[in-house]
């Protein structure tokens, strides 16, 4: 295994920056995904490191080897892509094993080597059929298979479990994860799923319009977003974001909106700043953190509902303030809500999250890492 850097990477077509100087490293044996919406360049910059597109400037290293504009084959990378790519005349023993077959291996190795690596992945029972004749469950183990018969330096994932049903995906997802703690490989993983980079990824990079936003673990990315657009994107349902406007009162701050009225936060210098240039605030507050209460309550949000959906359980409910604005809460399906009836939510001030008038996180003061 190796690690993988960017350094400055740049990746233009035309006039169009699709990749725009962006630099991370991947420790060696680090599993990080990219994520981002479609058109974000997570797509192209894991291309860049297979060799498939060529930067237009900066610099892309494999360990202490600049890859830059090495050739694919010479790289000892594997890639797994969204379609799987297997050959639909050839059976499974031999798709796995076509990566030997083009590096000149006996074709005893390459048997012998497909079956290890199939077995690991519970389809050696499946070898001597056709794609056409397996699940596609089985084609993505396959693929996967395929990627891990020869020993590669970084493995490279481009959206491999999007074409399987819900089903499939979570025991898919899993497996991956299972593998990852297994073999220590260094892998890039791209997805538009967030659910798939919290399960799978020891750190993510959260990407929009070409730029990294935020690179950090994942409980750090989902607690501590460093702007209003990694906590739309991060969370599902996504964190209720609410503009506010703020006053100090001594050592607190207090917030107010329609059908806001929050109490007792405490003041920083990110905030003081933040309300000394006069603009206002964003309060952030995920679903589970707001509880059922009234509108006496210290930090209190209230609407008019507007959904009630039950979840098994848990269940979302979906209330609307005076202003418009909507906000959802994610409580335990027991929690009684009338459907005709306001509503009023609850929350501690210590799972709040600020925004600047830019969209970017105020940190609170001597704040410890996660």
């Amino acid at each position: 295994m190796a690690s993988v850097e960017f350094q400055n990477v740049t990746k233009s077509f035309g006039t169009f920056n699709a990749v725009s100087d962006i630099s991370f490293k991947v420790a060696d044996g680090e599993f990080i995904c990219l994520l981002g919406p479609s058109g974000c360049g997570k797509t192209t910059s894991l291309r860049m490191i297979a060799g498939l597109e060529t930067p237009s400037s900066g610099k892309i290293m494999i360990g202490p080897d600049d890859v830059t504009h090495l050739h694919p084959k010479d790289r000892q990378i594997s890639m797994v892509f969204q379609d799987y790519a297997l050959y639909p005349h050839m059976n499974l023993a031999d798709n796995i094993a076509y990566p030997l077959k083009v590096r000149g291996e006996s074709v005893e190795k390459r048997h012998k080597r497909a079956k290890e690596v199939a077995d690991v992945l519970k389809i050696g029972d499946l070898l001597n059929r056709l794609p056409s004749q397996i699940s596609g469950g089985q084609q993505q183990r396959t693929s996967l298979a395929r990627a891990l018969v020869y020993p590669s330096r970084v493995y490279l994932f481009d959206e491999p479990l999007s074409n399987l049903d819900a089903k499939l995906r979570l025991e898919a997802r899993g497996f991956l994860n299972h593998l990852q703690r297994d073999m220590g490989m260094t892998a890039v993983y791209v997805t538009h799923d967030q659910a798939e980079a919290m399960a799978l990824a020891t750190r993510i990079a959260v990407m929009d319009r070409g730029r990294i936003v935020q690179f950090a673990p994942p409980i750090e990315i989902y607690r501590r977003p460093a702007t209003t657009f990694v906590a739309n994107f991060v969370g599902n349902p996504p964190m209720n974001m609410i503009p506010v406007e703020g006053t100090v009162d001594g050592e607190r701050l207090q917030l107010r909106a329609h059908g806001v009225l929050v109490r007792d936060l405490p003041i920083s210098q990110g905030i003081k700043a933040a309300l000394g240039k006069g603009a206002g605030l964003t309060l952030g507050v995920r679903p589970e953190h707001l509880s059922m209460g009234t509108i006496n309550d210290v930090n209190m949000v209230s609407g008019k509902l507007f959904a009630n959906e039950n979840m098994g359980p848990e269940k979302l409910v979906t209330f609307e303030r005076q202003d418009g604005g909507r906000v959802t809460a994610r409580i335990f399906t027991d929690d009684a809500v009338e459907t005709t009836e306001n509503v009023a939510f609850t929350f501690d001030g210590a799972h709040a999250t600020l925004f600047d008038a830019e969209g970017k996180r105020i940190p609170a003061d001597g704040e410890m890492p996660l």
